[in-house]
């Protein structure tokens, strides 16, 4: 598979994906034309040798894997996770406004987006509406719109001078979307819209009453590649579903007979604490089911399990940007398309350390993959991923790693065309039993 064909795969798994309930769902339908079995977390597992499973949680979160021939206890698990959400505003409970003749929807920033770039985009809808059927049974739908049906409008500048000075954004005031003109009856009926989405876009002709609803804006502008030579990938989301497509993508094509395993944690942008997060119950509880299954119960080979295994936490790193090269330390700024990142800190921000970090250099330089590395500059703060609290959590040895990108937590971010197939080919390799 080309580079390019690689990409177009991956931007149309990010067009399909524009919440973490729609990534689950297109990785689901991948894993299944791949040959894996769903599994139900409230009934009993029957895992063979050589079986391909998949399991969710919360619609949100999937962990994906293939039982090896062998005993997990003594050979181990090639594991590795990313997150299905990224930043974004999220519709409150509530959410409908009415000012000077127009419909707005009142919304939650979630996570530490850049507010900014929010403004004058072209803003779909989508997410996952929990309502009643008419015979009284609950049920949910996914819906997206899919076409622009909002935006956050910027104030001229003739009526805001300072504008480009140092200008702050209030969420609450300045962040809701404007919808719609309210018409000549005056009125909006959200629920009304929410119930014929489900009943258009579900095929549920029976839902009858909207009871919840977990509902996402997004840029509707299509992923795509830029750059003189197509040297980039631009879009929505690509922390972190670049990671979720390349893990997806090198589990199904590893060979071999060894355990593998992915995580997809819902909630990373928001602290992984939830039932679906990393800090969660998730992953432990489905690794204690396959050493039960394989290894026999019992606590003592579930850590000899851990033990054996590495854990590859795959979240986007920082590329050293032009025109703000002292935001890096000078000796530390990776570069768009030189390959995956080792994300280090002396602070357990990230869970790389000299064991893991020579594991994953030795993997790289068995394929012909290059490799960086990144620390911020020691002035700064840093952010974290699900890999100290994997790390922290069960015990195994963990390192962070990413694809280098510019503008992240962006409404559009951006990477190079060639990084996401680099890190495939690692991954592919680590997924075959050689790390």
């Amino acid at each position: 598979m080309t580079n390019t064909e690689y990409n177009r795969g991956l931007l149309d798994f990010i067009a399909d994906s524009p919440t973490p309930f729609h990534a689950v769902a297109s990785m689901s339908r991948r894993l299944e034309s791949g040959g894996y079995q769903a599994l139900d977390e409230s009934q009993g597992w029957d895992l063979k040798a050589g079986g391909r499973y998949y399991v969710t949680r919360n619609e949100s979160s999937l962990i994906a894997f293939r039982v090896g021939a062998g005993n997990p206890a003594e050979t181990g698990i090639a594991m590795a996770g990313a997150h299905t959400d990224s930043p974004c505003l999220k519709v409150k409970p509530q959410p409908v406004t009415r000012r000077q003749g127009l419909v707005q929807l009142g919304v939650e920033v979630y996570g530490g987006a850049l507010l900014a770039p929010w403004f004058d985009r072209d803003l779909s809808l989508a997410g996952r509406v929990d309502y009643r059927r008419a015979n009284g049974e609950l049920a949910s739908a996914l819906i997206d719109f899919r076409r622009p049906i909002a935006v956050i409008p910027s104030l001229a500048i003739h009526l805001d001078r300072e504008a480009n000075q140092n200008r702050s954004i209030n969420a609450q005031n300045e962040l809701p979307p404007v919808l719609c003109l309210q018409g000549e009856s005056g009125e909006f009926d959200f629920a009304a819209f929410l119930l014929d989405a489900v009943k258009e876009q579900g095929g549920d002709d029976s839902a009858e009453r909207v009871l919840g609803h977990e509902l996402l804006f997004y840029d509707s502008q299509a992923p795509a590649m830029t750059g003189l030579r197509e040297e980039f990938i631009s879009a929505a989301r690509l922390d972190n579903l670049l990671s979720c497509h390349v893990c997806t993508e090198s589990l199904l094509q590893a060979d071999g007979d060894a355990y593998a395993l992915m995580v997809c944690n819902d909630h990373e942008e928001v602290g992984s604490a939830s039932a679906s997060g990393a800090q969660g119950p998730f992953l432990e509880s489905v690794l204690q089911r396959i050493v039960d299954a394989r290894a026999g119960s019992g606590r003592e080979a579930y850590e000899r399990m851990i033990r054996n295994s590495l854990f590859l936490s795959i979240d986007n790193a920082h590329a050293i940007h032009p025109n703000f090269v002292d935001r890096h330390d000078a000796n530390h700024g990776p570069k768009l398309n030189a390959g995956p990142v080792i994300k280090i800190n002396a602070n357990q921000r990230y869970a790389s350390n000299s064991r893991t970090e020579a594991r994953f250099r030795a993997l790289c330089e068995a394929v012909d993959v290059p490799v960086q590395a990144f620390v911020v500059r020691s002035d700064m703060a840093c952010g974290s991923t699900i890999g100290p609290i994997t790390a922290s959590g069960i015990g195994v040895d963990t390192i962070d790693i990413g694809v280098p990108t510019f503008a992240m937590h962006s409404i559009r971010e951006l990477a190079g065309s060639e990084d996401a197939a680099h890190l495939d080919r690692a991954l592919t390799r680590f997924y075959s039993g050689n790390p």
